[in-house]
Formats: structure tokens, sequence, C-alpha cells
């Protein structure tokens, strides 16, 4: 067999066939200058001019969409174990240390663009570079990248719900103060308006943003977060809670803060009652702090300490201007006196707190001067739920209350319902004996300090408590041994209300013309009485000298002024049951287990322990003495007036003392002269 022979090379036709054309834009060239091949197999070699610039291009060269590709093919590989690519992604928003350079605006926006178009893949695995994106300072640049990060925000959200909580915090944590950010000011009205804090400073943009605008911005981004994702408002709350300041915090933190708390109720208005409860809860920590701390000082030093500041409110900035670190210099002296810098520090917390509740006032004063009803309407449901569940169960609060006492008395409706709550409380055997005793100490305060409470409401509150005291009286005096402050301590907590009302307010229980007078009413051996309602000394005979005792049990110093006054009046004489009295144990009425413990303690401790038993002095509205604040109770609170015939000997009685003083001291200052000139 012949087999054919394969031709070991190209035909002509075929290397004709299969030869590229030259391009017209090339200069025709000789074909003596062609290179031939040497081997018709053979490719020829390529040759690069020496003078053409290789480098890497830049990451600010890139463009956008070439960074978009960049950050998927990064975060993809990251996904499968290839980090080298999403680490420098991360290093973007990382902040500089020594002298390396910062990512040029330019950059950090394109990044940040990329990351919005991949948002779907930034799951679990992309935590870190997440976080690193919401560490980035954002706020201090300019206003078209604080638009694309705002983007960013609420899409990572929408798409990762699990990055909801770290996206909060951020926006919550820039609702602070900061560490840095000591040149906060804050106008009379609120408003802040100092300089950024200095951690904006390296974000490489020449931008002079003023710190109202930083909150601004974080606050419109939360705003338009909280519309996207309205069920995100609950878990803000619990994050707004974690952020407060410290009680121990500087006053400028607080302030700064319960601002912005007061401003994010202006957009998301389902969060308004849970942060004023926030902010309430927090001020009410802070007052009872500060009572503890005012009961170890002196009563010179404790008057010294809540009058400390008597600046106006224009001088707000100045003391905001105030850094943490100056805020703090003076404890760092060892060698000052410890109990100067214990009233230094009380004194800051009585400015804080004083500051505080001017916020919360300036607040509420508009919403209560609102022209829609409702608004006004839903700021008192407001205000009286905080009492019900934040104050009155907290005992001896002394200022936050105030806030009631100013806003209650803005309208007579407002009074029905805030006394007719106190009354309902009292009388309510389902709360604790202590809530019970706090909401009659409630009533009585106001309806004898509440410059606005009419004498028609006296009367009311006179008649309601009359009434009550008379059925329990009814239902306790048949089985009564004697005074017993445990079993009864809600029929005392009455008595004392009535008592301390009596003393303010004994002008509005005289009888008028139009009254009918009991016919014990007569003219007596001192001349001629006042003319009272009917009911008034009857209920006194009633209660006072009944098996229970109350006088007994009430506190001493309401007892004592109850009896002076009461004896000048012609309204009841009690001093010869006060004298009975001091020789009553209330011991013997406590039950056999104290009885025994009391007869095996000392003569002084068992006075001690008598005195322990007597019901608490406390009244919610005594004077009001924060110096900022107290502009806001001046129109509304009243003064103790002295008892015409009364007040004017006892006066006169102490100008005369102070004269025998004088008179001695200049006798002795004579006789110390003549011995000397002898």
């Amino acid at each position: 067999m012949t087999s054919a022979t394969r031709p070991t090379g190209l035909t002509p036709a075929l290397v004709a066939k299969h030869m590229p054309r030259r391009s017209t834009l090339v200069r025709k060239r000789e074909d003596d200058d062609i290179p031939q091949p040497s081997s018709p197999s053979k490719r020829s070699k390529v040759s690069f001019d020496s003078d053409v610039e290789v480098r890497i291009v830049e990451e600010w060269e890139k463009s956008p969409a070439v960074i978009q590709d960049s950050v998927r093919r990064a975060i993809q590989k990251h996904a499968g174990g290839d980090s080298a690519s999403y680490e420098r992604v991360k290093s973007i928003y990382a902040p500089t240390k020594g002298d390396e350079e910062n990512a040029t605006p330019t950059t950090i926006k394109n990044y940040t663009a990329a990351l919005l178009s991949n948002v779907s893949l930034l799951d679990k695995k992309c935590a870190d570079l997440v976080h690193a994106v919401l560490d980035s300072d954002w706020l201090g640049r300019s206003t078209d990248y604080v638009q694309l990060f705002t983007q960013f925000l609420v899409n990572l959200v929408s798409a990762q719900g699990l990055f909801l909580p770290n996206v909060l915090r951020m926006l919550a944590d820039n609702l602070t103060s900061g560490k840095s950010s000591s040149s906060c000011d804050l106008d009379v009205g609120g408003l802040i308006k100092s300089i950024a804090p200095s951690w904006y400073s390296h974000t490489n943009e020449s931008l002079s943003i003023l710190r109202s605008q930083i909150y601004a911005r974080a606050h419109k981004t939360l705003q338009y977060l909280l519309q996207i994702i309205p069920s995100a408002c609950r878990l803000f709350l619990s994050i707004l809670t974690k952020v407060f300041p410290h009680q121990s915090d500087s006053r400028r933190a607080h302030l700064v803060y319960v601002h912005n708390l007061l401003k994010i109720t202006g957009y998301a208005p389902i969060l308004q009652t849970d942060i004023l409860a926030l902010i309430t809860e927090r001020l009410v920590k802070i007052d009872l702090q500060v009572q503890e701390d005012l009961e170890d000082l002196a009563e010179d030093a404790e008057e010294g300490v809540v009058q400390h500041d008597s600046r106006a409110p224009s001088d707000v900035e100045r003391i905001l201007d105030d850094s943490e670190d100056s805020d703090d210099e003076s404890d760092t002296d060892e060698e000052m006196d410890q109990e100067l810098l214990r009233t230094r520090e009380i004194t800051k917390n009585v400015e804080k707190m004083d500051y505080m509740l001017d916020m919360l006032f300036t607040y509420h004063d508009h919403q209560f001067a609102s022209p829609s009803a409702s608004i006004r309407a839903s700021s008192l449901d407001i205000l009286l739920s905080q009492f019900r569940t934040i104050i009155l169960p907290t005992h001896r609060s002394r200022h936050t209350q105030f806030l009631l006492f100013h806003f209650v008395q803005q309208s007579p409706a407002h009074v029905d319902v805030f006394v007719g709550l106190c009354a309902q409380t009292s009388f309510d055997k389902k709360r604790p004996a202590m809530v019970r005793q706090a909401a009659a100490a409630y009533l009585a305060s106001f309806v004898a300090r509440g410059l606005h409470v009419s004498a028609d409401i006296v009367r009311e509150v006179w008649d309601y408590l009359s009434t009550e005291l008379k059925r329990i009286y009814r239902e306790s005096e048949p089985g009564c041994r004697g005074p017993d402050p445990q079993r009864y301590s809600t029929y005392y907590s009455l008595v004392q209300a009535l008592l301390y009302i009596f003393c303010f307010r004994w002008r509005d229980l005289e009888s008028g013309p139009e009254e009918d007078n009991d016919e014990d009413e007569l003219p007596s051996i001192y001349g001629e009485e006042r003319q009272w309602r009917l009911g008034v000394k009857e209920t006194f005979h009633l209660n006072l000298f009944s098996k229970l005792n109350p006088l007994k049990v009430c506190s001493p110093a309401i007892v004592t002024e109850f009896a002076r006054i009461a004896h000048h009046l012609h309204v009841v004489y009690v001093y010869h049951l006060l004298e009975t009295n001091k020789r009553i144990r209330l011991s013997r009425y406590l039950g056999p287990t104290s009885y025994t413990q009391v007869n095996r303690e000392t003569a002084l401790t068992a006075r001690k322990d008598e005195e322990h038993q007597h019901l608490d002095e406390y009244f919610p509205f005594d004077p009001y003495h924060l110096p900022r604040s107290k502009r806001w109770i001046e129109g509304d609170y009243r003064e103790w007036k002295g008892i015409p015939g009364l007040d004017d000997e006892k006066a006169m009685d102490s100008a005369s003392d102070e004269g025998d003083v004088e008179e001695d001291s200049d006798i002795e200052e004579g006789t110390a002269t003549e011995d000397s000139t002898v």
C-alpha cells in the first residue's frame, strides 16, 4: 500500500489566505523594513517602549465602577477565606496611625457608594467591616457624603437587620457630649451652638461644622431611619436608656444628652412618654442623692450649697463651655480639705439638677402653651403618669414634683384632677401604706402651698378628709386600745394632712355671710370669736380627743404649730392633751414583740424609738430654693403668712430680746472700758 505524504510546510496559498491585513492607520513602510520570520512556524517577539511609565493605579484614580467591582470581589473572596483585599477595604475607614495618610474624601465616598451597591453581601461574616464603617467620622464631612452615608445606613438595616442595634447605638452615641466635645454651648432656648468636637478634624475636609449642625445631622438621619423602620423605636428606647449619662457624670454631659432626648420627642412622638419618663426617673435619683448628701452637711453649709449658683440664664454658655477635665480639676487636689471637696461635689449635683429641671420646665411650658387641646391634655396625662409611677412611690423626693405643682395650676380643671388623684390614692386600700401616706402629704402640701388653689377647693378637700376620717373613726374606735402607728397609719396621715392645711388655709375655713354657724360658735371669755364653717370644730374634737390619739403620732413640729394657732384662733385647745401625751409610751400599743423589746432598752434608746414612731414631717412642696429654676415657681407659691395678733407678739418679743442682748453688750463694753481706764 502506498501512503500519502503530508507536506511539512504551509503552501503559499494558505499563507496568503491567513495573512492579517495591515491597518490603514499605520504609516506605510518599505518591504525591506518588515522583518522576515526565520521560520513560518514561529511568532515574532513583542517589544515594549522603554519610555512608557509603568505603575500601579492609586485608589483615588480608580473609577467608581472599578471600586464597586473590587469591593464585590473582596467580599466574595473573604467569604471563601481570602481576606487580603477585604482588609484593604476595611483599612479605608480605619483611623490612621503615625505618619500614615488618610484616605481622600473622594476615595471614602467611592468606597461607601460601592458598599451601598453591595449591601446585600454584608452578612454576619462582614461584621468587622460594618463596624469599621459605623465607627468612621461621617457626621463632620460634606453634606453630600452625609446623605450618602444615611442612605447606606437605611439600606444596611433594611437588608441586614442584624446590624440595626449597632446602627442605633452609633446614632445614640453621637447625641452625647463625648470626651472631646468640651466646647459645648447652650443658649437660653436650649440650643447647642458651639464648634464641632476635635475628633472631626482629621477628615481631610476643610469644613467649619458647628456643633448644632453635628447634632442636627444625627437627628435627621435618625428621623429618616425611624420613619423607614418604625419597629426600631422600641429597640432605640432601650439603647437611649443605656447611653444615658451616669449619675456621677458631669453637668454638661447630662444637659447635652437631655437636650437631644427632648428633641427626639419632636419627630418620634411615639417615644415622647417613655423619654420624658426616663429623664424624670434619672432626675429623681439625682434629687434623692442630693438630699442624702445635704442631710450630712451643717445647716449653714447646706444653704450655701443650694443657693450657690446665682448666675443669670444668659451665663449658661460659659457654664457648659467648661471641659470635663476642668470640671473635676479641684477633686484631684490632695491638699484640699475633704469636707470642702465633698461640698463642691454636692454643689455640682445641685447645679446639674437645677439646670435639668429648668430644661424640663421650658419643654413642658411649650407643650402647655400649644393651641392644640389634645397636646395640652396629653402633656397633663404625661405629668400625672410620671407622678403615679415615679415621683409618688419615691420617698422624700424634693424638687422634681414641682413640675406638677407649676403646670397643674395652669387651669382649675387641672387642679381638680390632681387633687382628686391624690385623694383617691390616699384612700385606696390596695396601695401600700407608704404610698397612701405620701399621697396624703402631697394633697395637703399642694392645697396649702398652691397660690392658685381656690378657697372652694380647700373646703372640698377639707370636707372630703373629714368624711373619710369620720368613717375610719367609727370603724376603729370600738376596738382601739390606744395610739398605734402601724395599725392606723392611714388615719394618722390624713389627720396630719388636715392639721397642715389648717395652719396655712384657716382663713378659707371661716364661715362667710352665707354660711350657717354651728350653735357651739358663741362668743367666749376671750371676746368675739371667729366664725367657722360647719363641721370644722366638730372634726377636731371628734378625732383629736379619741382613743386613737393622733396628736401623739403626728409630727411634733406640726402638732406644736397647730396647737399654737388653734388656741389663738379659739378653734380647739389641746395643750392639756399634749402634756398628757408626754406620759404615754407608744410601745404599749405596738404589740407584744415590740413591747418586750422596748422594755429591755434603756431610757435613751426608748426615747429614740418613740421618735421613730412619729409620722414623718415631710411635705413635698416645701420652699423651693434652686437658683435657676425657681423662677418658674415664684408666681405659684404661697409663702407662710403670720397669724394676726400671734406672730406680731412673737416678733415683738424677739425684737425685745435682741434689744436686751444689745443693751447687755453695751453695758459689758462700757464696763470693760472703765476697767481698762482704771
